[in-house]
Parts: C-alpha cells; sequence; structure tokens
C-alpha cells in the first residue's frame, strides 16, 4: 500500500470491565449509558490480545501493530521504531474509579525481568479529568517504613495508614514512577499515560471479594522486592494550571506530556523524530496537520499523529493532553 500522506489514527478503545468500574467512561464519551462497570478504556494499546484497532481511514481495521509494520518510522519516528520495532512503546488508558482501585506498584524493568521472562517495568502519570467531591488520590509513602514492617502491615491490614493520601480535583496530576505505592480511589475519573506493560502487583485490596466471593490475590513477596520505601515531601505534581496554550506537565525518559488549551486556533510543533498523541479532554477541534490531512476530535476521543508530521493547528475551543517519546 502506498500512502503519500498519512492522516492522524483514530482507534476503536479496548474496553476493559472490572469490579470498580463504573458508567463515567461512557456517558464521558458520549456513548450508550447503559454500559456498566467500564473500568479502563485503552485507547492505545499494543498488548497481546488488548489490542486497539484502527476505525476509519486508509488503515480501518488494523490493529495498531499492524499499522506500525506497514509505516515503520513513518508513524512512530525513526528512534522509537529502532527500539521497539512494530511494537508500540506506552499504553494510554482512561480510567473510571466507582470504588477504590487496588493499593497497587509496579516493577521497575530489574524487577520485571526477575520475575517475568518477557517482562518491562512501568511508570505511569495521572491527570484527573473530573473528580468527585470527597475522592482521594492515594500516592507514596507518608511514613519510612522498612520491607519487613510492610509486609506486617499487609498481613494485619494496616498499610493503608502510611500511604500518603490526596484530596482530589479536576486538573491533579501525579507521577508514579517505578516502585511508588499508589491507588486509584472512587470518584476519579481521570487519563494515565504508561509504559506499554500489563505488569501489577496488588499490595492491598481493602477486603474486597471476586465474582466468586473470594479475596483476589496478593502478590506480597513481589511487591515487596517492587516497592521504593523513600518518602517524598510533595507526591502532586505543580503547574501552570491557568496558562492556555501549551504547558509541560510530565518529562521523563519513557514520555513526555504536555496540556493544550486552544481558544479558537492553535498551532502546535509535533516532536520530531516521535509520534504525538493527541487526547481531547475537553471540547471539540479539528487538527489541520501541514501534510495537508485533518481529523476532528471531540472530548473522549484520541488520535495518533504520524512522526512525519512536523506541526498541527488546533481549530476550535478543545483541551488536549499530547504525548511523544
Amino acid at each position: 500500500m502506498s500512502i503519500d500522506a498519512i492522516a492522524p489514527i483514530k482507534f476503536a478503545p479496548y474496553f476493559k470491565t472490572v469490579l470498580w468500574g463504573g458508567e463515567k467512561i461512557a456517558s464521558y464519551k458520549g456513548m450508550a449509558t447503559d454500559l456498566h462497570n467500564i473500568g479502563e478504556s485503552w485507547e492505545l494499546s499494543c498488548l497481546d490480545g488488548k489490542e486497539t484497532v484502527a476505525v476509519g481511514g486508509a488503515f480501518d481495521g488494523l490493529t495498531l501493530r499492524q499499522v506500525i509494520c506497514r509505516l515503520k518510522e513513518r508513524l512512530v519516528g525513526q528512534h522509537v521504531y529502532d527500539k521497539f520495532g512494530c511494537d508500540f512503546p506506552l499504553l494510554i488508558k482512561i480510567i473510571d474509579a466507582k470504588s477504590n482501585l487496588s493499593l497497587q506498584v509496579h516493577p521497575d524493568d530489574r524487577v520485571a525481568k526477575m520475575f517475568h521472562s518477557n517482562g518491562s517495568g512501568k511508570t505511569e502519570m495521572w491527570y484527573v479529568v473530573k473528580a468527585d467531591e470527597g475522592a482521594k488520590i492515594y500516592s507514596g509513602l507518608r511514613e519510612k517504613i522498612t520491607p519487613e514492617e510492610y509486609e506486617r502491615r499487609v498481613s494485619d491490614n494496616t498499610i493503608m495508614d502510611v500511604v500518603a493520601y490526596h484530596d482530589s480535583h479536576d486538573g491533579d496530576l501525579f507521577f508514579l514512577p517505578a516502585g511508588r505505592i499508589h491507588s486509584i480511589g472512587a470518584g476519579n475519573l481521570l487519563v494515565e499515560v504508561q509504559q506499554a506493560s500489563d505488569i501489577t502487583y496488588r499490595v492491598y485490596d481493602f477486603g474486597r471479594l471476586d465474582s466468586d466471593g473470594k479475596p483476589r490475590e496478593l502478590h506480597t513477596e513481589m511487591a515487596k522486592m517492587a516497592i521504593n520505601y523513600s518518602v517524598e515531601d510533595n507526591y502532586k505534581i505543580d503547574y501552570d494550571r491557568s496558562r492556555h496554550g501549551e504547558v509541560d506537565l510530565i518529562a521523563c525518559e519513557y514520555f513526555h506530556v504536555r496540556r493544550v488549551i486552544s481558544d479558537e486556533v492553535f498551532h502546535v510543533a509535533c516532536g520530531g523524530d516521535s509520534f504525538m498523541v493527541m487526547i481531547c479532554i475537553g471540547g471539540r477541534a479539528k487538527l489541520r496537520c501541514d501534510n495537508a490531512t485533518s481529523v476532528e476530535l471531540r472530548q473522549g476521543e484520541t488520535a495518533l499523529v504520524p512522526a512525519e508530521v512536523s506541526a498541527l493547528d488546533i481549530i476550535g475551543n478543545a483541551t488536549f493532553l499530547t504525548v511523544t517519546a
């Protein structure tokens, strides 16, 4: 297939139904409100069995991996393709927590390779789109403990006593490097950007039972190895919330995330040798690219802008998160 100019590509999300999921994702995306217990909408994924599929355009019906294999560095950028091949390096999600998620931790690359033959670590970030009154985010430790004390507190159900918690508000931002203990509290709708890994160690589950009436498995020993036991002064990331246009949110070795607020028209320089993910978190706008292609996005939709696009204009009143590698 010969493609002269690659337009930004939309993908049908992979919906994950979970015990703690609710109805916010469906209403946020403008979908049928009879969809219940959707806890996660995977917007872009190359993970086996959970791949997102292109909708519309020249690549309609192809998985994200298949599209990358056809377009290679034109889509993801040369340095990304050299390192990851036809895999996508990130996993982009929208998460709706009707009740608390389990307290959990993700390993870094070293620990992941100890327990999983093809495992990689998982560093991630959260941007809170909508928080109910009284909602909480749990991130990090507020009291220094030893691995042995951690194990004791899990067994006697006091581990939450040493976990840092934060009142959650619209626009709150959290960075979660691998090893940081965390949980999304009930009442949060948020965007999660993470390394493309699905390795999670469950630390504590609030006494919850699964659909068979049994406690869910805890991964105490692996989590004990993965947790970073240091204590930070502040786990919430500060940024200029009032600024329109473009503002940096998170920059780490795995991803760079910015927020863009467009008032009618805003020009965006793309990431050079990287794709750009455009996540519309409010409003509606057209993305008009410098390769003469365009796509419209509304709240709850995500598009993958090819690396060969060097700039685009956002035409409309909308708020986006942009992600590059």
